[in-house]
C-alpha cells in the first residue's frame, strides 16, 4: 500500500514535506570524530605525563640549575630546552591542575635519563636538589676550615679565616652558586647557637668566666684525644688545674704557636718546650690567648659538664688513649712506663731501618 506524500500550504499552493532528511548523520560522524581525537589526545598526554620521558642527551642523567624566582612557564622552558621533558604544555597544564605550580622550588636537579614527568615535577615540588657538603672535622683549624670552603667549586665569591675557634664542626650542605663567606657565616652561626645553650646550662663553679674561655679550652681537649670516652676526663684534669693554679702543660699549643694547628711532622723540640710563647701552656699560667682549633659538640659539652674528678695529670699509653693520676708519684711511673715504650719503639724502627741496608 503506497503512501501519499504530506502537503503543507504556503501561498495558496500546496508543497510536499519530506520527512526523512538526514542531517544528523554527518553531525553524529563529526562528532564521533571529535570523541576519537580527544581519547587520542588524552591518552597522548597522560602517556607524555606518566610514560619514560626523553632518554639523557650526555650520560646516565641531565643536570638543570633552576634559578630562584623563575616562574612555572620558565621552569617548564628550562626542562624541555634541556631536553628532560617531552612537552612544555604537558608540565605547565599538570602543574597548575595539580597544585603543584605553587611549590616549585629552585636549585640544582639531576634527572635520571628517561624520567617519567610525573618524578620530575614531583622531585621539583619536593625540591630534591642535588646535595653538595662542605665537612670540617672535629679540631680544624679556622684556616683548614676556610680552605676547605676555598676549594668546593660549586660555591662562588671568596671568605676570610674566621677566628679560631669560631665555627662548628660538621658536614654542611650547600648549594651551587652560594656565596662561600654565606657558608662560614653559617657554620659560625651555628657554633654561636650551640654555645649559647651549653653555655646556659653549664655546671656550677667552673673556673671559666666567659663562653670564650670555654672554647679555648674545648679545642685543647679536642687536640688532646682521638678518643670521645676521654674527653669529659681530660676536661675535668684541665678544669682542677685552672682550679690549683697548676700550667696546663698542653704539648698542642705549643704546637699551634709554631704551626697554627697544622701538623708538626715531628716531636717538639726542648727548645720549643721552653720557648717564651703565648701559646707555650707550659710557660704561661692558664689559657692560651685563643682557641687552638674549632672543638665540637662534645668537646664544648665535656668542658662545660665535666665529671667530678681529683685527676691532675694524664700521659699517653702506646695505644692511642691515655693513663690519668691525681698524683704527681703516680704520674711518674706512669710516665716511665710511657717512656719504655717510646724507646721499644725505637729500637725496632731502628732494627729495621738496619735490616733494610
Amino acid at each position: 500500500m503506497s503512501r501519499r506524500p504530506s502537503f503543507q500550504k504556503k501561498g495558496g499552493r500546496r508543497r510536499p514535506v519530506r520527512k526523512d532528511k538526514r542531517p544528523l548523520t554527518t553531525v553524529g560522524g563529526v562528532l564521533a570524530a571529535v570523541l576519537v581525537f580527544l581519547i587520542l589526545a588524552g591518552g597522548w598526554v597522560v602517556w607524555t605525563y606518566r610514560g619514560p620521558g626523553p632518554a639523557a642527551r650526555h650520560g646516565p642523567a641531565t643536570t638543570v640549575i633552576l634559578a630562584r624566582g623563575s616562574s612555572v612557564g620558565e621552569i617548564a622552558r628550562d626542562l624541555r630546552g634541556a631536553g628532560v621533558i617531552g612537552s612544555r604544555e604537558v608540565f605547565l597544564l599538570a602543574a597548575k591542575l595539580g597544585g603543584a605550580a605553587r611549590h616549585l622550588k629552585a636549585g640544582e636537579y639531576a634527572f635520571a635519563s628517561g624520567e617519567p614527568m610525573a618524578q620530575v615535577l614531583s622531585d621539583i615540588e619536593q625540591g630534591k636538589v642535588v646535595k653538595h657538603f662542605v665537612a670540617v672535622p672535629e679540631g680544624w683549624t679556622s684556616d683548614m676550615a676556610a680552605d676547605a670552603v676555598r676549594a668546593e667549586p660549586v660555591l662562588t665569591g671568596t671568605t676570610e679565616a674566621p677566628p679560631e675557634g669560631s665555627i662548628l664542626p660538621d658536614s654542611y650542605q650547600v648549594e651551587r652558586g652560594e656565596d662561600r663567606a654565606e657558608v662560614v657565616q653559617k657554620m659560625r652561626a651555628a657554633r654561636d647557637k650551640l654555645l649559647a645553650e651549653l653555655w646556659a646550662n653549664r655546671a656550677p663553679d667552673l673556673p671559666l668566666q666567659t663562653p670564650e674561655q670555654a672554647v679555648i679550652l674545648a679545642s685543647m681537649v679536642e687536640k688532646e684525644t682521638g678518643l670521645p670516652a676521654e674527653r669529659p676526663r681530660i676536661a675535668a684534669v684541665f678544669e682542677n688545674r685552672l682550679r690549683t693554679g697548676m700550667k696546663l702543660e698542653s704539648d698542642p699549643t705549643i704546637i699551634y704557636g709554631i704551626t697554627r694547628g697544622r701538623p708538626l711532622g715531628r716531636g717538639i723540640t726542648m727548645k720549643e718546650l721552653v720557648a717564651d710563647t703565648p701559646y707555650n701552656t707550659y710557660r704561661i699560667a692558664g689559657l692560651p690567648p685563643t682557641a687552638i682549633a674549632n672543638p665540637g659538640r662534645a668537646a664544648l659539652a665535656a668542658v662545660l659538664n665535666p665529671p667530678k674528678s681529683d685527676e691532675l695529670f694524664f700521659v699517653a699509653d702506646g695505644t692511642g688513649g691515655h693513663v690519668f693520676a691525681s698524683t704527681f708519684a703516680e704520674h711518674q711511673a706512669n710516665v716511665a712506663k710511657w717512656r719504655a715504650i717510646e724507646r721499644g719503639r725505637a729500637a725496632v724502627a731502628a732494627a729495621g731501618a738496619g735490616a733494610g741496608k
